[in-house]
């Protein structure tokens, strides 16, 4: 049987409660030094072996016997097929939330821009897709085919002509909702590849597996250690830490609702992190309650009770003003708003991955078939970080067409900056272009 929790009681009056708040927030993703070591072995040997390399390490981290790489390879009728072995409802939801997740992000599409000055001279923006997006997904039983959406479908949108997804399937496990879900959401190939190795086949290639220009999805410590090392030679979304929930209530929610939304994303991980800010110092009681009466009743009870008693906290704060500077203060991916009037305090709200409106407006919304993605910044990075887009998969090129007007007068611009920084050919590059060459001497001055 589950032991009550022990949730952490914080006071926003307490003149320690800065120390205290830093203390519940700190959070080191940084691998320790085996881990590093390890990846950076496994990135050389793909680099080195390609497809050799993926095969040895599946059967030694996957526990599959493989011959060789095409062992390795799914075919986009294996991604059919697992459409027809799903159920009715699963599909028609995976398709409900694809379509859904699809119309929202196809507002976020940026196009080329351009205007013309007056001398003729042509300014603007080109707005190119990526060529080549890597997909990682977490295979077994604790896979995330809703992930594949959110990663897929923007890429997609984006106008990236070839998504490769990887995913391991240890011990033989292929989870059908997570191919189903690709085949849904446009993927091009399919690798049953996972780890460090994976991470290292998409940034680099393999004879295989295509290099990619962006690697994204979530993964292990070994998988976000790979990320970051190839960062450079590849884009990344993002090395997101647990998952975040922060609802700011002012006291009229029902408990239990409360405790289920703490709870949905204190069952992500032991140490996922799930705060409660309220200026009503009875209604933090009643969800406490509401988290004791609660917690022996979940699938998950003891990865949810060992985030709550570690990470977790009910925060007393005096006001509503005061409750909005803790979620600023604490930039959470995921943040609800369960007050009577949630449009009022949103202008105040300065840094959250996502804002969940209302008391109706559940985080578990979000994180399926609202239509907003669902990959957001974590620890803190939402004060600089946005949620994954169709941004993500776009790249921008500046445009410049000079009229010989236009080249003229900003040659004449450019030749003082270029000399202030000593650099003459820069000076003499633009001076060339001057029209009136009586506004410079043979030595361009």
């Amino acid at each position: 049987m589950t032991a009550p929790t022990s949730i952490r009681r914080l006071n926003a009056a307490d003149p320690d409660f800065a120390h205290h708040l830093d203390h519940l927030l700190s959070w080191e993703s940084v691998s320790d030094d085996s881990v590093n070591q390890r990846v950076l072995d496994i990135i050389k040997a793909v680099r080195e072996r390609g497809d050799a390399a993926l095969v040895e390490f599946t059967q030694k981290f996957d526990g599959l016997q493989v011959a060789s790489m095409a062992d390795l390879i799914l075919p986009r009728e294996r991604l059919e097929l697992a459409l027809t072995r799903i159920t009715v409802p699963q599909r028609e939801a995976l398709e409900k939330a694809a379509s859904r997740v699809r119309d929202y992000h196809e507002r976020q599409k940026q196009d080329s821009w351009s205007y013309t000055e007056a001398d003729g001279t042509v300014l603007g923006q080109k707005v190119t897709p990526l060529d080549r997006a890597g997909l990682y997904v977490p295979g077994g039983k604790a896979s995330y085919p809703s992930s594949v959406l959110m990663n897929a479908i923007p890429a997609k949108v984006a106008g990236v002509t070839e998504v490769v997804m990887v995913v391991p399937t240890p011990r033989g496990e292929i989870n059908e909702l997570v191919l189903a879900a690709a085949c849904i959401a446009g993927v091009d190939r399919v690798f049953t590849i996972g780890g460090a190795q994976a991470v290292a086949a998409l940034a680099y290639g393999t004879e295989s597996v295509p290099r990619v220009d962006k690697v994204v999805g979530p993964g292990n410590i070994y998988v976000a250690t790979a990320k970051r090392h190839v960062f450079g030679q590849v884009g990344i979304d993002m090395i997101a830490g647990p998952s975040e929930i922060l609802v700011v209530c002012d006291g009229q929610t029902d408990p239990d609702w409360i405790a289920m939304d703490l709870f949905s994303q204190a069952e992500h991980d032991e140490d996922a992190q799930a705060i409660l800010v309220s200026p009503d110092a009875e209604f933090l009681d009643k969800v406490a309650a509401s988290i004791d009466k609660l917690l022996p009743t979940m699938d998950r009870a003891e990865i949810i009770n060992t985030s709550i008693n570690g990470r977790g906290a009910l925060i007393k704060v005096d006001d509503m003003a005061q409750a909005i500077e803790v979620a600023n203060r604490i930039a959470p991916e995921h943040l609800e708003l369960s007050v009577a009037d949630p449009q009022a305090w949103l202008p105040q709200i300065r840094h959250a991955g996502a804002i969940f409106m209302g008391r109706h407006t559940s985080e578990a919304l979000g994180d399926y078939c609202a239509g907003p993605n669902h990959v957001l910044p974590t620890s803190g990075t939402a004060r600089f970080s946005s949620p994954l887009g169709v941004y993500d998969f776009q790249k921008r090129s500046s445009i410049i067409f000079c009229s010989e007007q236009g080249a003229s007068e900003l040659g004449k611009t450019a030749s003082v900056l270029a000399r202030g920084e000593s650099l003459s050919a820069h000076a003499r590059s633009a001076e060339y272009r001057i029209l009136d060459e009586n506004t410079i001497d043979g030595q361009g001055n």
